[in-house]
């Protein structure tokens, strides 16, 4: 019996069986979110799935991951900008409030989005929102992976 991804994102990873892996990143794993209500939402899993807080890795692993949350930030930046005349920012978030493993929300921000969230949080989005099949990632979601997957490239060269 196959075991569901989602139920170990972090081992199915690690295995290259993970289908939201956008690259492997020196810290963990670059992923687009399961839910696109803001096309883009991306998240950095942490390669080891045994932790949970940030204050778990040693000094060097913590600065590698925020670097690789910050670079994962920028390509989603750079790939919204180039996808969506209506971009306006990236918000960067470690909450581990409900996943039992570390990881880094990156949310792309829109002037289109409704005006009684625009300002807020996102997991101010109505429950619907995460749950509607409209939203859910799928085929019509790949020139956006492609588009954040060639940007974390591009930094990687630089970097």
């Amino acid at each position: 019996m196959t075991t569901d991804w989602r139920t170990d994102r972090i081992g199915a990873a690690l295995r290259g069986e993970n289908p939201t892996v956008l690259r492997r990143l020196a810290s963990g794993f670059a992923v687009i979110g399961d839910v696109q209500f803001l096309p883009g939402y991306s998240v950095l899993l942490v390669d080891e799935p045994g932790v949970q807080r940030l204050s778990d890795l040693p000094r060097a692993k913590r600065l590698a991951f925020l670097s690789d949350m910050d670079r994962l930030g920028e390509a989603v930046e750079r790939a919204c900008q180039r996808l969506d005349g209506d971009f306006r920012r990236v918000n960067l978030e470690i909450l581990g409030n409900t996943d039992p493993f570390l990881h880094a929300h990156v949310w792309p921000r829109f002037a289109w989005e409704p005006d009684e969230v625009a300002g807020k949080p996102v997991w101010l989005y109505p429950p619907e929102r995460w749950s509607d099949e409209q939203y859910r990632l799928g085929p019509r979601h790949d020139p956006l992976r492609a588009a954040i997957g060639g940007e974390l490239d591009r930094l990687s060269a630089v970097a």
